[in-house]
């Protein structure tokens, strides 16, 4: 047996792209079969798009068309109204993973890394050996642009197979995106179809048309002409920031000054709590940054944790607010009890957090099939891991029987009833890469249990008033039944015709029965119908059909 040295076995060692390293390893972002690959790809193009969109202060028209190709080859193809992208960044923002504006960026966002949209690039080229063409343009006095690329696994760079101008005077602004890949089409919870039909209900101001393979095309329409409100860029909260990093902090500060560090990189931190900080940390206020080493750093930190500090500023969300998402959830299922709660902004580790729920209850919902579940994560729809996910245990951990539905234990709550969750924040603890289930922190837990019980409660309200209009309507029905022989009864002991009491009791009977419905139709006027009626979405065989 031949022994290997040490030199030897270094000769094999080199450094990882990260293009190679997701090359190998793409289930890692969501690309792990062909269906959900496909599903991936509609997101993180979308995802993109609105984000765009709402930084320019544009309300967002996306289209998205799906054109199969063969069995198993599909062409992607997604357009936005967005405001575009310069010529000189378009190849790196499409053609290099890990690049972008928002990683560094605290605030609600949808996209962070810098890696979705070139992921979708690398898996489309190494499945249909093509290259993706992106098309540009940032004015309607400008030029459009395309190029057509591949990425440098090996590099991490794109590589430009051919770019020019073209015309596209139909085009204010915007971009085009399209890619050839291998993927599979099927309508269900987990497709294409149902994600934008999920986007479309927390994102009220966006239009979506979408073209699905079979050339049926669907218009999810804006429900407002409001954008939402911007999400403001913060500075890190000092209850947010880990000893590590507050070490490098140090290390790149340009500051003066402990004290001026404090006030200037941190956010909510004033001229006095600066000076409790440094008290608290046993460290003089004009202490230099550069001389703090890791000992200082971490008496530093311990001082922080042990000053009161307030809150950090709340303008960096942007939820979607309690009667829009109540408008979408009346425009998308058909149900006839609807509500929606926007809770107070939490502070969790230094990092603001905000839920949101609705619920929509009866309809043509089924009755003996567990509640639909929509999960939402900084107005990004999750498809998958529902049973990993924080926001599945906080439903199934809440006691629903109270609020007038069923309920085994450990699992979702039985009847018609579709509950919505949406969780922002500028940090979202994702479980892996690709974005799929939130982590079971208990603090983020308790605060969604408790906007599932704000809601429960006026579910409890609307279930228990049904019920005893219902009751109502069955007693007037049973007595009904009997009417002949109340008469009969009546006419012998009083002596009066027998057919002019069977036409009084029934006249009892129908007023009755009359105020229940009324009651009911009260009772749905104020909980159903309340505010404009709302167009349903359909698709354009529908239309033919009508």
């Amino acid at each position: 047996m031949v022994q290997k040295s040490a030199e030897e076995l270094a000769k094999k060692q080199r450094e990882i792209s990260i293009a190679e390293f997701f090359e190998k390893n793409r289930h890692l972002l969501g690309f792990d079969n062909p269906r959900k690959s496909l599903l991936t790809t509609i997101r993180e193009a979308v995802d993109n798009a609105l984000d765009a969109c709402e930084e320019a202060r544009i309300l967002p028209e996306i289209n998205v068309e799906l054109i199969q190709l063969e069995e198993t080859r599909f062409r992607v193809i997604v357009e936005d109204n967005g405001p575009g992208i310069i010529q000189k960044q378009l190849a790196r923002i499409f053609g290099k993973l890990l690049y972008g504006s928002k990683f560094h960026k605290i605030s609600q966002t949808r996209g962070q890394q810098g890696i979705g949209i070139s992921a979708a690039v690398l898996y489309a080229q190494l499945t249909s050996g093509k290259p993706t063409t992106i098309k540009s343009k940032i004015a309607s006095t400008k030029k459009a642009f395309y190029v057509k690329l591949k990425i440098d696994t090996q590099t991490n760079e794109p590589q430009i197979v051919e770019e020019g101008d073209l015309e596209w005077p139909e085009k204010e602004h915007g971009i085009r995106i399209e890619m050839d890949m291998d993927a599979s089409y099927m309508k269900g919870r987990q497709s294409v179809d149902e994600y934008l039909k999920q986007t479309a209900i927390v994102n009220p101001h966006c239009t979506i048309i979408y073209t699905n393979p079979e050339a049926q095309q669907t218009i999810f329409s804006r429900v407002t002409d409001q954008l939402p409100s911007e999400a403001k860029e913060i500075k890190p909260h000092p209850y947010g920031v880990e000893l590590g990093r507050l070490i490098k902090m140090l290390e790149l500060s340009n500051s003066k000054t402990l004290k001026e560090f404090l006030t200037t990189e941190f956010s909510k931190v004033s001229d006095q709590t600066a000076k409790e900080i440094c008290e608290n940390s046993a460290l003089l206020p004009s202490t230099k940054p550069e001389i703090i080493n890791r000992e200082m750093a971490e008496t530093l930190y311990k001082g922080i944790q042990n000053t009161k500090i307030q809150s950090p500023p709340t303008d960096c969300l942007s939820p979607i607010g309690q009667e829009l998402l109540e408008k979408s959830l009346k425009k998308e299922i058909n149900a006839e009890f609807y509500c929606a709660i926007t809770r107070p902004i939490f502070v969790y580790r230094g990092n603001p957090f905000q839920i949101e729920i609705g619920v929509a209850y009866g309809g043509t919902q089924p009755k003996d099939e567990l509640a639909t579940v929509l999960r939402y994560a900084n107005k990004v729809p999750l498809l998958y891991q529902q049973g990993a996910c924080a926001l599945t245990k906080a439903v199934v951990t809440t006691a629903w029987k109270p609020y007038g539905l069923l309920q085994s234990q450990g699992a979702l709550p039985t009847g018609p009833l579709t509950v919505l969750l949406h969780i922002a924040s500028v940090w979202v603890p994702f479980t892996s890469e690709s974005k799929e289930a939130l982590a079971h922190y208990p603090e983020i837990i308790k605060e969604i249990k408790l906007a599932l019980q704000d809601v429960g409660r006026k579910l409890q309200s609307y279930v228990h008033k049904k019920q005893k209009i219902q009751g109502q309507i069955e007693r007037a029905s049973m007595f009904e039944n009997f009417i002949p022989e109340v008469a009969d009864a009546l006419s012998r002991l009083t002596g009066a015709n027998k057919n002019d009491l069977i036409d009084q009791l029934e006249e009892m009977v129908q007023k009755e029965t009359l105020t229940s419905k009324m009651e009911q139709m009260e009772s749905l006027k104020g909980e159903i119908d309340e505010g404009e009626e709302l167009p349903r979405r359909r698709n354009e065989s529908e239309e033919e059909d009508m």
